[in-house]
């Protein structure tokens, strides 16, 4: 559906109550410092085509628009430009991250803005852009910048969340109860990869709108320049959370085969204590008929001396050697 829909004009902003028909003719109408931003949230196809039709757009860009699931991209169709990047949207009480997307399709005097997804609404991008007129005077590109910014914006707040997890996992892992963390290291680590997919692609994006290899607003380059700065800053942070989590990783599975092995002493050492006694009460239990120390009246007694004696002193080594 339509969210919002207005003409900007000079630092000013006209809404359009009309269809988008009159929108388009009242923009084309104000000369050439206006433009046209139309703002829609998940569309259907049909509400789309009705932008496209006016506008011209490219039925690959739209049909992309529609369906979403797109990975981060610019593309020049003609003489419009396709931008797609990748919203995030961190749920905090299960540390999972939903991912959507906004499609900007830009023009000479209009720009489209398609959004798929709860993250980042665009509202507060607009009263943004609206507030600065010096951004406004820059045209549709500084719609394009101020809907990057505030995505990569989201990302540095997702990455401050996904660090807290992880050193949550860590204290896990290295608590005294030791508890099995497996799967939520794995389900930590999958959410990571999701967000490299998201930001690393928009990294070239960036790249070449400030190497200029687009026809956007030079006076927009130093702040597209700024977003990829931030960018790059998230994107090395990403890298270091996923290879942060493999080292999680490794220490839980290296401190649970340790305490394997600690268990499997402590089973050793109760084997050898048990097998003393068992032995000698073997021996006793044959049944031998030549044995002196049986018609001794404290040969019972000294029997059992011993068994005491040898599984004290087993424990006691066994002890002193940490097997207990």
């Amino acid at each position: 559906m339509i969210v919002d829909q207005a003409i900007y004009r000079r630092g000013s902003r006209k809404t359009i109550t009309g269809d988008i028909s009159d929108a388009f003719d009242a923009a084309k109408a104000g000369g050439d410092d206006c433009f046209l931003w139309i703002g829609m949230h998940e569309p259907t196809r049909e509400e789309l085509d009705l932008v496209a039709d006016e506008l011209a757009l490219h039925p690959l860009a739209v049909e992309d628009a529609v369906n979403a699931h797109q990975r981060p991209k610019l593309e020049r169709y003609g003489d419009s430009l396709f931008v797609v990047v990748k919203t995030l949207h961190y749920a905090e009480p299960t540390s999972q991250i939903e991912v959507g997307e906004i499609m900007v399709f830009l023009g000479a005097d209009f720009v489209v803005t398609v959004r798929h997804g709860r993250a980042n609404p665009l509202s507060a991008v607009r009263a943004r852009v609206e507030a600065a007129e010096e951004m406004l005077s820059a045209g549709p590109a500084a719609v394009l910048y101020a809907v990057c910014d505030e995505v990569v914006d989201t990302y540095s707040a997702v990455t401050h969340e996904i660090e807290a997890d992880i050193m949550q996992l860590e204290r896990a892992v290295f608590s005294p109860g030791n508890r099995d963390v497996t799967a939520e290291i794995y389900s930590l680590k999958r959410e990571v990869l999701e967000f490299r997919g998201a930001e690393d692609p928009l990294v070239p994006v960036l790249q070449d709108i400030v190497k200029g290899r687009y026809e956007l607003c030079a006076g927009t380059l130093e702040y597209f320049r700024d977003v990829l700065d931030h960018l790059l800053r998230v994107d090395r942070q990403v890298d270091a959370h996923n290879e942060l989590l493999n080292s999680v990783l490794n220490a839980h599975v290296a401190l649970i085969g340790l305490r394997q092995n600690q268990d499997m002493r402590k089973i050793s050492a109760w084997a050898a204590l048990i097998a003393v006694p068992t032995m000698v009460a073997g021996i006793y239990g044959m049944n031998f008929v030549h044995m002196p120390e049986l018609k001794w009246a404290a040969g019972y007694p000294m029997v059992w001396g011993i068994m005491i004696f040898v599984c004290l002193l087993t424990y006691w080594r066994l002890r002193r050697s940490g097997w207990f």
